[in-house]
């Protein structure tokens, strides 16, 4: 990641703590825009300016990360509702749709973004894209047990299936120890259409295309913050 792009991240990161009140459930994200946020948001909690904050992490790395950096974590089993998520994305078409689970913890950040009154994705100008699937291929955390059918489907629908590997060459685990196939469909005409092919065979446990789940994007342009509203 450039310093450049990392600043910009930056920028959307304290736009979005602006809209974090005192006494919220906050949803954490997971992935290095998320975690720019986290920061940001402890260092408020810690000077004072915000008080009564619990999170509620999407990743355990991000649950180690907010409760190392002094922030009160808590459960879905204690607050199954959240007042407001804050999430990066891998890709965001002008719908607001979106391409999620480059770090692998797409079915928890779906879990949390379903449990929350808003969500607000952060990212910079380089995640917007007119249609999803330009820039990336959708992530699918499929158990090990299926790996071979599911792919083999995958592959019958025109994508293409890869299995993602760990830095050691291994297959990548999630936090639910399952495997995640990179499924590239290309740019997609209906990504509703994809997602219900996918949600349509077992072994699938969670796909990252998020469809509908957004309230705001915060993009963090070169010229400052722009703003993008679900419409309605």
């Amino acid at each position: 990641m450039s310093d450049e792009q990392t600043r910009l991240k930056q920028i959307a990161a304290d736009a979005a703590v602006e809209q974090v009140e005192s006494g919220m459930v906050v949803g954490l994200g997971h992935g290095s825009t998320a975690l720019l946020f986290v920061r940001s948001l402890a260092k408020r909690v810690a000077s004072g300016e915000l008080t009564g904050i619990v999170g509620v992490a999407c990743a355990l790395a991000m649950e180690a990360e907010a409760r190392q950096l002094g922030l009160t974590v808590s459960s879905l089993d204690q607050h199954p509702a959240m007042d407001l998520t804050v999430d990066g994305a891998d890709e965001v078409d002008p719908a607001l749709n979106l391409i999620k689970g480059g770090g692998g913890a797409h079915l928890r950040e779906k879990v949390v973004a379903q449990a929350s009154a808003r969500e607000i994705i952060i990212v910079d100008e380089s995640k917007m894209s007119g249609r999803l699937g330009e820039k990336w291929a959708v992530p699918v955390e499929v158990v090990p047990f299926a790996l071979k059918p599911f792919s083999d489907y995958v592959a019958s629908l025109g994508a293409k299936p890869t299995l993602r590997l760990g830095r050691g060459g291994e297959p990548f685990l999630t936090d639910q120890e399952n495997y995640v196939l990179d499924c590239d469909f290309g740019p997609m005409d209906d990504p509703a259409a994809v997602a219900r092919s996918l949600e349509g065979r077992a072994g699938m446990v969670e796909h990252g295309l998020f469809l509908g789940l957004a309230d705001e994007v915060i993009v963090a342009e070169a010229g400052g913050i722009r703003r993008i509203k679900k419409e309605g």
